[in-house]
């Protein structure tokens, strides 16, 4: 029964998680009033929350192989108790800085939940689990929804304060319902990070999540402010408008942890970074309010749907190191929330226009639609190596003039020569000299004719050792039907002599 609960569980825990990580941005408009901030400086005030909660990825997720997804949550919901109270009674702009830097814990249990969660459910699911547990974004559109609303009514600190009783609930919640027999694991983490960081895939998701979930965040804390100074909206109102867009970017989530799971990641994560490109450079013109929403709700969809997808590929590609993979492209998602408001505050102080950062961010989305292109292609490459290099028959292949350009590695166990050796040669340094011209004249005949000949043919081995092999020889040809190589196949059939 414990095991069951923990999806239900650790969701509600990333709701409320993220709920306290966007307090500052959802009552922004209403600390204005009463702390004063210098207008330039709005942007960092929303922006520091995402730097620890990005950072902690790592050591959160990493730990919570280590200890356990029930005690990592705990610790995290009864260290949150004590920012959320310092930021209720904040009256500086300092005092926000230091509060909303802790609250980024709130953003890093994110790391926790797909660390633990893959454990319980076989791989074909990873994608729809973690796409479920990522509904627990969720957590910003309360707050920015809800937060708002009650404090017209109570005012914003009595409003924060409210989230103390949340925290406590859910420490004891977890206390009592987490799951203690969790399977753990103790590997170093430095010896994980070595392993991960030569993996070229990392930094690919790093960046796709970057841009994904970076975006998802980044129009969390930038909708509210922009939509009541640039379209002159009620507070409530750009509240209601920007839980809007994270209701749909976080429903779609689990679609596409789902899709993930049923066909090629890599195909839906370029329709993602399609639509990104798309939508971005729709608002990079500063349309009117209609056309502004139909962008923002296709950037949400297919964040969102990138989101899902990108926490299929990395347990798949990192199951012993998830815990510490999770952790660094989570945090680069988190870092991806972190720049974009600063920059398009830059720019416009500067040009009076957000229109050249979405610009930039239509063009970043482009170039990230080629990169996953040229991953998909290389993963097939790599296939293809793969399957070459563990196939138990020798492989030679050599260019139209018969000169030898691969071998496999099963070639050169069979005959004793490695890669080196042989590259650059005709094939006849293998020549036992049994079969005579003849011979190999109707072999080759036969080749330029049929494209094929099999049979048996008697070689010599490195050491001087004969061997009867049964070779296949094939010939490559090009579109227009020039030959481009010949791959020849064979195994050692040399009969058991007692």
């Amino acid at each position: 029964m414990t095991r069951k609960l923990q999806l239900p569980l650790q969701t509600a825990n990333l709701v409320v998680g993220f709920m306290v990580w966007v307090i500052i941005s959802s009552l922004l408009p209403f600390i204005r009033a009463d702390v004063e901030i210098p207008t330039e400086k709005l942007a960092i005030v929303t922006a520091v929350p995402v730097i620890l909660g990005s950072v902690l990825r790592i050591p959160l997720g990493y730990y919570a192989n280590v200890f356990g997804a029930r005690i990592m949550f705990l610790l995290s919901f009864i260290v949150l108790l004590f920012p959320v109270y310092y930021l209720s009674e904040a009256n500086s702009f300092s005092d926000l800085i230091i509060g909303g830097t802790f609250l980024g814990i709130g953003g890093a249990i994110f790391s926790v939940g797909v660390t633990s969660l893959p454990k319980y459910y076989p791989k074909e699911k990873h994608g729809l689990i973690n796409g479920i547990y990522g509904m627990g974004n969720a957590g910003t559109a309360v707050t920015t929804f809800a937060a708002p609303v009650i404090a017209t009514k109570i005012g914003w600190s009595a409003t924060i304060k409210l989230y103390l009783i949340l925290l406590l609930i859910f420490a004891a919640l977890n206390f009592f319902l987490g799951d203690g027999k969790e399977q753990k694991s103790k590997e170093p983490i430095v010896g994980q990070m070595k392993i991960v960081f030569k993996n070229e895939k990392l930094w690919f998701f790093s960046l796709f999540y970057f841009i994904t979930f970076g975006s998802f965040v980044a129009f969390t804390v930038f909708l509210p402010n922009f939509l009541v100074d640039f379209f002159n909206l009620s507070k409530v109102d750009a509240g209601i408008r920007t839980a809007g867009f994270i209701v749909v970017a976080t429903l779609v989530r689990p679609i596409g942890g789902l899709l993930a799971d049923k066909f090629q990641p890599l195909f839906i994560l370029m329709a993602v970074f399609i639509g990104l490109t798309l939508g971005s450079f729709i608002l990079a013109f500063s349309p009117t309010m209609l056309f502004y929403t139909i962008a923002v709700m296709l950037i949400a969809l297919t964040a969102g749907i990138g989101n899902g997808v990108i926490f299929k590929l990395v347990p798949f590609y990192f199951s012993k190191q998830a815990g510490t993979a999770n952790g660094i492209v989570s945090m680069m998602g988190g870092l991806g929330g972190f720049f974009p408001p600063l920059l398009l505050s830059a720019i416009f102080s500067l040009t009076g226009s957000y229109s050249i950062g979405f610009m930039a961010f239509s063009q970043v989305s482009l170039a990230s639609f080629v990169l996953v292109l040229w991953l998909y292609y290389m993963d097939k490459l790599s296939l293809s190596k793969d399957v070459f290099d563990s196939t138990g028959q020798g492989i030679l292949v050599t260019n139209p003039s018969g000169h030898i350009i691969t071998v496999n590695p099963a070639f050169t166990r069979l005959t004793g020569y490695t890669e080196e050796e042989v590259i650059g040669k005709n094939p006849n340094v293998l020549s036992s000299g049994k079969q005579d011209a003849s011979f190999y004249d109707a072999m080759w005949k036969q080749i330029h004719e049929q494209g094929l000949w099999q049979g048996e043919v008697w070689n010599r081995k490195k050491n001087g050792n004969e061997y009867l092999q049964l070779l296949t020889i094939s010939s490559v040809k090009d579109d227009s039907g020039d030959v481009t190589r010949y791959v020849g196949t064979f195994s050692d059939i040399t009969p058991n002599i007692d």
